[in-house]
């Protein structure tokens, strides 16, 4: 293995280790919205596709149809997202995110970045700077593959 790729697997070690820890951070307000992680990823996809169906969002998280409905059931019973019929089709069902779902991800992002700021408080500004370029980079040579 070229010191290329054992840089490149320690990178991605750490990427992957650092977004979980970050995820799991914002993860620990979740039990004040009596929400699960899997319905939390739900509320920020529909968040993002705001109208997405239930089938949608099935294919989105790899879930079956089924759980996907019975999980949004239950956010649905917690007034985080509501089910409204399409208005070219009714036979179409579409998802869209209500205020206290909005809430709910504004206060985990919140808390992951109050987090994150924390860590930061160490860098110098040019380590700070550099970091970010690097990850501005990369986060632009990413999104060209989308």
């Amino acid at each position: 293995m070229s010191k290329t790729n054992i840089l490149t697997v320690q990178i991605e070690k750490q990427l992957r280790w650092i977004s979980s820890v970050i995820k799991d951070t914002g993860r620990q307000l979740l039990t004040e919205y009596n929400m699960t992680p899997p319905q939390f990823v739900a509320l920020q996809w529909i968040s993002e596709k705001n109208g997405a169906t239930i089938g949608e969002l099935s294919q989105y998280m790899f879930f079956p149809f089924s759980t996907t409905s019975d999980l949004v059931d239950r956010i649905e019973e917690r007034r985080f997202v509501k089910r409204a019929k399409d208005e070219k089709d009714k036979r179409v069902v579409r998802l869209f995110l209500l205020p206290k779902g909005l809430e709910a991800i504004h206060a985990v992002i919140l808390k992951r970045q109050e987090y994150l700021e924390k860590k930061f408080e160490d860098f110098t500004n040019s380590e700070f700077q550099a970091f970010q370029l690097g990850l501005d980079k990369l986060y632009k040579e990413i999104q060209k593959d989308f």
